[in-house]
């Protein structure tokens, strides 16, 4: 088939999942088109089926704000007309969805048809979807897709309580290559370039947004490493990043604690982890999580979202109520303590992950673009 795929290029779950998706789509000799403001950061162009074009939008002296969705719906249109893609599959219903369905206005007036499938994230429902500016065109933007997707059963729980929605969601979950994984595996783990041999590593990765909550991620670890010689790797960058550093230093950690920014590496970097952190306000499903997993490391979570069909607690992991770092601390302090007891949780972590597997949920989508040639134009 021939694929559009437009999501947000950067290192945000949702781009992840849009960018491993379409180069997994290419490796089965589909034909993929990304259409985005700037190329996804993981997007590899080693196969001659993966294409990107660029949005570009103009600035005018009229415009306080660019309008970026009549830029993106332009695009789809000429991308769409120029390679005969049959599928546009948009993550996030705002603006993507929203923008899809105007550009699928536009071909139609042109007598070229084309179907949206909609991938919902989470953020586009429970912070900005939510919102009554938004709600309005959320909710048709949903109702006017050919098919609907959302990545946890969370997250369509929520969708449905929140919106009017006339669509059958289905529940796609996230995956993970875990062929990529199986290579870092058998590969050496360098954790002496990070720590000392006797010391355990915990990690934490995310855009740094106030829903990550960062803080929470520098006081467990203070708790944590009292009682475990250990060293926290914090990999991304957001508005949370300098607090997050005015904490380090209050705690005197900065000779424990790694602020290593943005990286492409991921997975390179989870070989070191033991124990992952995500103490999220919300997950509509923790991609992040799942990708420390399929690196062997136990989770120590929130209990909020999608993160409990993900994380299952006591056995790759433990969950914890929002905000509670004592709680979690005291978990973390329990896998490490024993050599054992984190083998074993960082095993079932590894073990788990093979229910998400990208070789069982691309057929998935696959299905899924041909399906919705059944539901209604």
């Amino acid at each position: 088939m021939k694929i559009g795929i437009v999501c947000y290029p950067t290192f945000g779950g949702s781009g992840v999942v849009a960018t491993e998706l379409g180069m997994a789509l290419a490796d089965k000799g589909h034909e993929v088109h990304f259409i985005t403001y700037n190329q996804p950061v993981r997007l590899d162009f080693l196969s001659h089926k993966l294409h990107f074009h660029q949005v570009i939008v103009e600035e005018y002296p009229l415009f306080q704000y660019q309008p970026y969705e009549l830029a993106l719906s332009s695009k789809m249109v000429d991308v769409v007309e120029k390679h005969n893609l049959e599928v546009l599959h948009v993550h996030y219903a705002i603006p993507h969805a929203y923008a899809a369905f105007m550009a699928k206005q536009m071909l139609k007036e042109k007598k070229i048809p084309v179907k949206v499938v909609t991938t919902l994230h989470g953020t586009d429902i429970t912070l900005v979807g939510s919102h009554p500016t938004y709600k309005t065109a959320v909710e048709f933007s949903i109702n006017n897709s050919d098919v609907v997707t959302a990545v946890s059963n969370n997250l369509k729980e929520t969708t449905n309580r929140l919106f009017t929605i006339k669509n059958d969601i289905k529940v796609i979950y996230n995956f993970i290559d875990s062929k990529k994984y199986d290579k870092i595996h058998n590969q050496k783990c360098n954790r002496i370039a990070v720590a000392q041999p006797h010391e355990k590593i915990l990690t934490h990765i995310s855009n740094f947004r106030p829903v990550k909550r960062v803080e929470d991620v520098v006081e467990i670890f203070y708790r944590v490493q009292k009682e475990i010689p250990s060293k926290l790797l914090l990999i991304g960058e957001g508005p949370e990043r300098l607090k997050a550093e005015k904490l380090v230093e209050k705690h005197k950690l900065s000779n424990k604690v790694l602020f290593l920014g943005n990286s492409s590496e991921v997975s390179k970097i989870l070989c070191y982890t033991d124990v992952f952190l995500l103490p999220s306000q919300t997950e509509s499903f923790g991609l992040a999580a799942l990708e420390a997993m399929a690196a062997k490391s136990a989770v120590i979570s929130t209990n909020t979202g999608g993160l409990p069909e993900v994380n299952i607690n006591g056995v790759t992991g433990y969950l914890s109520n929002l905000g509670d770092v004592d709680d979690m601390a005291k978990n973390a302090i329990s896998i490490l303590k024993d050599d054992s007891t984190l083998a074993l949780f960082k095993e079932n972590a590894r073990e788990h992950t093979k229910r998400f597997s990208l070789e069982n949920i691309l057929p998935v989508y696959e299905e899924i673009y041909k399906s919705c040639y059944k539901t209604k134009v």
